[in-house]
């Protein structure tokens, strides 16, 4: 049986998750700085608007930063799996700022719309370095969210992986940005709020998705049937299994802990029983990944016989 690739510790884990929060806050920080600072001498409120962004993204980073080495807190008597579930609230607390700014976004264009339609305001066009600015902004936002995209996909944290889809908002946001500079400075000054209306949208999607992904992890909401499936093939491999009854799973942030029911033959000993159950834990720890304690109940089957490993356990069926 080939076995599956090892997760990374957790102190590996930690590091990289951590990486990848640094990379963004600094990142932010700099980008909060240029583009609020060339937004006012360049006249561009598009790119002062996206400035103002980066700067809401600088705080929950911090908040993010704090509840990630929270989440290091290594296993004590109240918490014996660890603290790795407030990675799952950093990434509610990011949905919620995310959700917060595409809301000021969408308002921000409305008003701007509003004004210039009834001439409140007077189109102005931005300077050329605004555009640069919101170009280069892109350029950078795009190859941070490809690293922290490849992060999470190593550690399957999931304040990681909203902080990678907080990277695709950047990108939406400052291409809207250069979009508005650009048509400000041929004529058409409408263009930027409209673009920034729907930049806003595409981004209160994304913040609502954020939310919910971490709310599943939250409530346990584990694959069912994929993991069924899983744990049915990697089984039936085992010898002395007659079946799979039960298979239920619990979830602390990316881990799992699986309360597996078998049935084996009624006349083997009791001894012969542990050692099947114990060959079957071995089996499940080697080949899931971030599976984290396996606990297994066995009892006569009754029929000894190789369950079909595309039928699903009762409880997941019902869970």
């Amino acid at each position: 049986m080939k076995a599956a690739n090892k997760p990374l510790d957790a102190r590996r884990r930690g590091v990289l998750s951590l990486r990848a929060v640094n990379l963004g806050l600094w990142s932010n920080i700099g980008l909060a700085a240029l583009k609020t600072t060339i937004g006012i001498v360049g006249g561009s409120s598009a790119l002062l608007a996206d400035g103002v962004n980066s700067t809401s993204d600088v705080v929950y980073y911090i908040v993010v930063r704090i509840f990630m080495q929270l989440a290091r807190k290594p296993a004590d008597h109240e918490h014996p799996f660890g603290h790795s579930q407030l990675e799952s609230i950093a990434a509610v607390v990011v949905g919620a700022f995310v959700i917060t700014t595409a809301v000021g976004i969408f308002w921000g264009a409305v008003n701007e719309v509003f004004n210039l339609s009834t001439g409140q305001a007077q189109p102005a066009g931005a300077a050329l370095i605004t555009l640069i600015v919101a170009l280069l902004t892109i350029a950078l936002k795009l190859a941070l969210m490809l690293i922290t995209f490849d992060i999470k996909r190593q550690t399957g944290n999931a304040a990681v992986a909203a902080l990678a889809y907080d990277h695709r908002n950047d990108i939406f946001s400052a291409s809207a940005a250069a979009l508005g500079i650009f048509l400000s400075r041929n004529g058409l000054p409408l263009g930027d709020p409209v673009a920034g209306a729907l930049v806003a949208l595409l981004i209160l999607r994304t913040g609502i998705k954020i939310i919910q992904d971490a709310s599943s992890d939250l409530m346990d909401n584990v694959p069912g049937k994929e993991l069924a499936v899983q744990v049915n093939d990697l089984l039936a491999a085992v010898p002395g299994i007659g079946r799979v009854e039960e298979v239920y799973a619990h979830r602390f942030g990316p881990y799992l802990v699986l309360y597996i029911t078998i049935g084996i033959d009624g006349s083997l000993s009791v001894l012969a029983g542990d050692q099947i159950s114990s060959e079957a834990e071995r089996t499940l720890m080697a080949n899931i990944p971030l599976l984290r304690r396996v606990h297994i109940h066995y009892h006569p089957a009754g029929v000894h016989q190789v369950p079909d490993p595309y039928t699903l356990p009762r409880s997941i069926i019902d869970w």
